[in-house]
């Protein structure tokens, strides 16, 4: 009985909250349209310029003549909820 009690709080605690993370990110990258203002696991801010190989890679620009293709994997998240205010100082 405790073995099962403890499991059920394991799930609600840790794995649950989990797995909808994981959806809401793959919901996220699905939906990233050019335009969208994004930043990466490495720190970097960008705007999103273009799609390459079937939309697996991004093509991110980061000032006027920088651009950087990155795996989609490697998007941390959407500039406007992590802190849009940072990424106007840089600009």
């Amino acid at each position: 009985m405790p073995f099962i009690l403890i499991m059920a709080i394991l799930y609600f605690f840790m794995i649950r909250p989990q797995t909808k993370k994981q959806k809401e990110k793959e919901k996220m990258l699905s939906d990233l349209k050019k335009g969208d203002k994004i930043i990466t696991m490495g720190g970097i801010f960008g705007t999103v310029s273009g799609f390459k190989n079937s939309g697996r890679s991004i093509i991110l620009k980061v000032d006027k003549n920088t651009n950087l293709t990155l795996n989609k994997t490697a998007i941390s998240g959407l500039a406007a909820k992590v802190g849009d205010a940072d990424m106007e100082t840089q600009s």
